[in-house]
């Protein structure tokens, strides 16, 4: 039976930094990154997609700053489930155009994908994520009183309004998207995260204001779909121990207690390499059988062990 790769790749590879993030920028990069997954499919891989939306979230939020007065604003949890339905159109309409260009006809569909979080989470005591504009502090002060916002200071750049960042229980549509896969049709979902929602006594589902770390998601969509890899997209070809120092040097295999190790040294910062090992090592402990760190430019190669860093269980 064919092996189940799910693929994590960040927002920003949608738009790039320097971008306006206009739609021609956003299919312009879409479909260089579609092009890098053909190789996968021809292989006979079944496929998950899954992304960021960072840099789409904050565009929407402008919006509704800018059109407060004329368009009510949504709540983000809406916001999530527009960039799912938006970035997942340009996915599965370009994919698709790539692998009939390879003369594959694999049908692509997108989720609009529901994550379970615990209301009880800590994360919503403490909101840490950084969303949206940058106001100054006056603004900020006024949107504290107004809309009750959590409002933090951002590097001297300015005030940013904050949100929590729970961890993701459950993947509402898994066996949806286990259906598509056996159907042989690839799937984008969870994108964003996934869209936040918390479940009540009675059963129903709430959307609720976070954002769930997109790699969490990924790790969590992958085992619940069991899938046998996890691909997480980075910029750079391999992790890297002693990064930036004279000492530098990339490593192809890490067993799940080196990554541990490694992590409790500080080799892999929180605000870099640090959310992706911690993915990597959850899945692996999960059942996963391995979970790769790597540049999209390469995936096939990485998924058959020719590149990127591949986190493992044992020796």
């Amino acid at each position: 039976m064919a092996k189940t790769v799910v693929l994590a790749f960040g927002g920003n590879a949608i738009i790039r930094p320097g971008q306006k993030g206009t739609y021609e920028e956003q299919k312009a990069n879409i479909q260089e990154t579609c092009r890098q997954l053909v190789d996968l499919v021809r292989d006979g891989y079944r496929l998950v997609l899954t992304h960021g939306n960072g840099p789409q979230v904050g565009n929407i939020l402008i919006k509704n700053e800018v059109a407060k007065d004329v368009v009510p604003p949504m709540p983000l949890d809406v916001l999530v489930s527009d960039t799912q339905a938006s970035i997942g159109y340009i996915i599965q309409q370009t994919l698709s155009y790539e692998l009939a260009r390879a003369g594959l006809k694999v049908p692509t569909v997108s989720i609009v994908t529901q994550v379970v979080v615990d209301p009880s989470d800590p994360a919503f005591q403490n909101p840490t994520k950084p969303i949206g504009p940058f106001y100054s502090e006056q603004e900020a002060r006024k949107l504290i009183e107004e809309k009750g916002y959590q409002m933090v200071e951002d590097s001297n750049r300015g005030w940013r309004r904050v949100v929590p960042s729970p961890k993701p229980l459950e993947i509402v549509e898994k066996e949806a998207v286990k259906a598509l896969l056996q159907a042989g049709i690839i799937v984008v979902a969870a994108g964003g995260g996934g869209i936040p929602v918390v479940r009540k006594p009675d059963g129903s589902l709430e959307g609720v204001e976070a954002v769930i770390d997109k790699d969490r998601a990924a790790r969590l969509l992958a085992s619940e779909v069991g899938a046998e890899f996890l691909f997480l997209l980075t910029e750079v070809e391999q992790v890297y121990l002693d990064f930036g120092k004279p000492t530098q040097r990339a490593v192809s295999r890490l067993t799940v207690e080196e990554a541990k190790k490694y992590l409790a040294e500080g080799q892999f910062p929180p605000g870099s390499m640090g959310p992706k090992i911690e993915a990597a090592i959850s899945f692996v402990e999960a059942g996963g059988e391995k979970a790769i760190i790597g540049s999209l430019s390469k995936a096939a190669a990485a998924v058959a062990g020719r590149s990127g860093t591949a986190v493992v269980a044992g020796k």
